[in-house]
């Protein structure tokens, strides 16, 4: 018999029958449905917006506030106005004030600006030494109506979307709790996951957050690295054959992303352009990878040219030339160097393409979810 959490003091039986209705789609490695409760987590998120600037400018929607480390309050944001915070030194100067930090906050149902954008939540300004630091501090449910809208195109299916916001949630709670940084806890750019503020939100966005609210994937007690890319390009890898270290939810499956508009890509230099890109190497007259994974993603790579011979990684080969992926082969014919690949991204966790088709093809965001992400479970995590 399988449960489902309906309340603290309301738990109600599901019958195996009615359990297995919830996935009308068969051939998956489905996994349960569990509901849990995590130990107390304080489930506001603290994201860099900024760090190390030589000044931040924030703001706040309505009339806003701002206090000292002790919280005390010490001036006034007007509605709609802006304020210049500077580094002066090991320290911070807002309003006429100097202190190691400030807070900024708006007012009631208002927003807060930083930098060139509008956030949900308050903003905590501070010296990091040698600049200004801005991290916004907001509530996880609405970090991701953000990262949602800025990760995956709002018009996809509301099932892709739900499966982005649970891989998205998980991967910040993860990464909460790897943080090695004691201020804030991930940053908002593509290092960790994007997040643009209130200009990415949509009312998709904020349905699939609200539909899987507070579900994370699990694997063993804990929640999981739930990385994610675009497409992979008919197969994604088992972590281990990118990254260093395994996980048992990271291995390679089948995609669902043929017809992706990244599923199949080709890039096309000149030998001159390619000798700019990759000055140490010059005019390039032969490529040879050297380790692939087993999906063929190249992971070393010979080039020879009239400069010499090198060895790089496939990800700093990829970089240097801003290829999608790692995944390709190279062909050189008299002036051109043609590279062929497929796929966008690392090629680990959720394909964000796979999953787009299969909640075109009917599929949940449990089912895509639970393809992805083997012998994961679902759980909900809750503020105690």
């Amino acid at each position: 018999m399988a449960y489902l959490k309906a309340s603290a003091d309301d738990v109600v039986p599901i019958g195996w029958t009615a359990f297995w209705q919830l996935f009308p789609k068969g051939g998956l490695a489905i996994f349960a449905w569990f509901l849990c409760c995590f130990p107390a987590l304080a489930l506001e998120m603290r994201i860099a917006i900024q760090e190390g600037a030589n000044q931040v400018v924030v703001g706040t929607s309505n009339t806003g506030l701002i206090r000292d480390q002790q919280g005390q309050h010490i001036a006034q944001v007007p509605q709609g106005r802006s304020l210049t915070v500077a580094a002066q030194g090991t320290q911070v100067k807002a309003a006429n004030s100097v202190s190691s930090s400030f807070w900024v906050e708006p007012g009631a149902n208002g927003y807060v600006f930083i930098g060139d954008r509008w956030y949900r939540g308050r903003v905590l300004v501070m010296s990091n030494g040698s600049g200004v630091t801005a991290i916004n501090y907001v509530d996880l449910e609405h970090y991701l109506y953000s990262v949602v809208g800025s990760e995956m195109p709002t018009s996809w299916p509301l099932e892709a979307l739900k499966a982005q916001a649970v891989a998205a949630r998980s991967y910040a709670l993860h990464r909460r709790s790897q943080s090695r940084s004691p201020h804030y806890d991930v940053g908002s750019t593509t290092a960790y996951q994007v997040y643009g503020g209130l200009a990415e939100e949509t009312q998709s966005t904020q349905a699939a957050v609200e539909g899987t609210r507070s579900q994370v994937l699990t694997y063993g007690g804990q929640v999981i690295e739930a990385v994610f890319h675009s497409s992979s390009g008919g197969h994604t890898e088992n972590v281990e054959d990118i990254w260093s270290q395994p996980r048992p939810y990271l291995r390679g499956v089948q995609d669902f992303d043929a017809g992706a508009p990244v599923f199949e890509w080709v890039r096309t230099f000149s030998r001159d352009e390619f000798s700019r890109l990759m000055p140490e190497v010059g005019r390039l007259a032969s490529a040879q990878p050297q380790r692939t994974t087993p999906q063929g993603r190249v992971r070393e790579i010979l080039l020879e040219g009239d400069r010499g011979a090198r060895s790089f990684t496939g990800n700093d080969f990829r970089n240097a030339l801003g290829l999608r992926s790692t995944l390709f082969s190279i062909a050189v014919a008299g002036e051109q160097v043609q590279i062929s690949g497929r796929g966008f991204g690392h090629g680990i966790g959720m394909s964000q393409w796979g999953a787009h088709n299969m909640a075109s093809q009917g599929y949940t965001y449990q089912q895509i979810l639970g393809h992805y992400y083997q012998g994961a479970q679902l759980a909900l995590v809750e503020p105690q």
